[in-house]
């Protein structure tokens, strides 16, 4: 597909969720369908009809196994943030209907222990995680990423600095 044609279709809506444990570091998963050592956030599509908060728990419960229970919001992004696929892959993922998303990003604290961190979920998508240092998310992440994960650690960084115990 074209450039133009690419720049005709729309960006999926999507929700994501930057998780904080206790230390301030950052759950991070390594997804199941890629050989890549890409990390990423959980994130997901936002269903006709359910808000982007919903949205958000929804894909942490189903990506992590962590019930909402387990977690406490701290910040909503004010704006949405938005990426495009690479062209080679515009045509390939979600049935060629989207050029990349629109996301629109929480902040939570997580209450629980690893114990409750369960990435065999019904249908994982991350075949390993780990908690990771705040500012090595931009790196951590697949290229094309990159600056949305810069934009989204800056819209986070006044909590990031704040006591994570709570």
């Amino acid at each position: 597909m074209s450039n133009d044609a690419n720049a005709r279709l729309p960006y999926r809506p999507c929700a994501g969720v930057m998780l904080v444990n206790r230390d301030g570091k950052v759950f991070v998963g390594q997804r199941i369908d890629t050989i890549l050592e890409a990390w990423q956030m959980p994130q997901g599509g936002i269903d006709p009809g359910e808000d982007a908060y919903a949205a958000a728990v929804r894909e942490l419960g189903e990506e992590t196994g962590i019930s909402p229970d387990k977690v406490e919001l701290v910040a909503e992004a004010s704006d949405d943030f938005f990426y495009d696929l690479p062209d080679d892959m515009v045509g390939k993922v979600w049935k060629g209907k989207w050029r990349g998303q629109r996301q629109r990003w929480f902040l939570f604290r997580f209450l629980g222990e690893d114990a409750d961190v369960r990435i065999d979920t019904p249908h994982p998508e991350f075949r390993a995680w780990r908690w990771s240092d705040p500012d090595d998310l931009p790196t951590l992440i697949v290229p094309f990423k990159r600056d949305l994960y810069t934009a989204v650690l800056a819209a986070f960084r006044p909590q990031l600095g704040a006591d994570q115990t709570g």
